[in-house]
């Protein structure tokens, strides 16, 4: 008797999720250190098809964003696998960057894509302690070393400092966009995708910045059929983590989960 035995289609699946960079003292985000391993497992699994991604991020450090879509690259081309990644809630600002790793990218209709853009945000706290009787005293050795300092009135050439620092690393977030998309961006259409703008799922996939509409399943069935086995890599919260998580100082974890939700809330989330 003859056995014939099916090749199996297997696609390794990594998930990454929240704000790209350390978030707190005990709370980190998505960051290259904390997913190189993963992304290396995933591409070193044998005889796959395909690497998938599915990204849910509002975005954060734009170095951490581009060491992680550098490392997907580099991984991709050693071991010459094809990567897909999907779009979940929101894969904007880093988290979009971080997408044009995939070869194609896939959104829901309803997901929050785009924001190509920089930022850096402070507040001007000068008013409130002279109202409350404090006095800023700052020593520095280098004249700028104080630059941006919120306790104190905003100097032009500091401002001017940080445009100039904001438009070169807006340029190289560009520059990744234009090498991955390629001829598939419709600038025809007349819209300005480098302005920060974003859009929805359906709105991207018009304009070029997304391949389709769909999600992993359905993607990779329709690749690789209804029975491609799909194998998943996820960054696990060691138990020592979670310890610490959980004896943070109460004051700390606030201001942490406060500027973490001040990131999705931008999108609607």
């Amino acid at each position: 008797m003859f056995w014939i035995f099916k090749k199996k289609n297997i696609v390794a699946h990594i998930r990454m999720s929240g704000v790209i960079g350390n978030v707190g003292k005990f709370k980190q985000g998505l960051d290259f250190s904390g997913q190189k391993d993963i992304i290396k497992k995933a591409f070193s699994l044998k005889k796959i098809k395909a690497v998938a991604i599915s990204i849910n991020s509002p975005g954060g450090s734009p170095v951490q964003s581009h060491l992680i879509y550098s490392y997907i690259r580099k991984q991709a081309k050693k071991n010459n696998t094809k990567v897909f990644v999907f779009a979940e809630d929101v894969a904007a600002s880093g988290g979009y960057l971080i997408a044009c790793a995939g070869d194609e990218i896939y959104a829901n209709s309803s997901s929050i894509v785009g924001s190509i853009g920089v930022i850096y945000a402070s507040f001007g706290l000068q008013e409130l302690i002279k109202k409350i009787g404090i006095q800023r005293r700052i020593y520095t050795a280098g004249k700028n070393k104080s630059s941006l300092d919120p306790f104190v009135d905003e100097k032009k050439e500091d401002i001017d400092r940080l445009k100039k620092i904001q438009l070169d690393l807006h340029d190289d977030f560009i520059k990744v966009v234009e090498d991955s998309r390629t001829s598939k961006l419709k600038k025809e259409l007349g819209i300005e995708i480098f302005t920060g703008e974003f859009w929805s799922g359906k709105k991207a996939k018009e304009l070029g910045l997304v391949d389709g509409i769909g999600n992993v399943e359905e993607i990779l069935q329709q690749k690789y059929g209804e029975d491609v086995i799909i194998k998943k890599f996820e960054k696990q919260k060691s138990w020592l983590g979670k310890k610490l998580s959980g004896s943070a100082n109460h004051f700390e974890s606030l201001v942490n989960t406060i500027e973490e939700k001040s990131i999705w809330q931008k999108y609607g989330f």
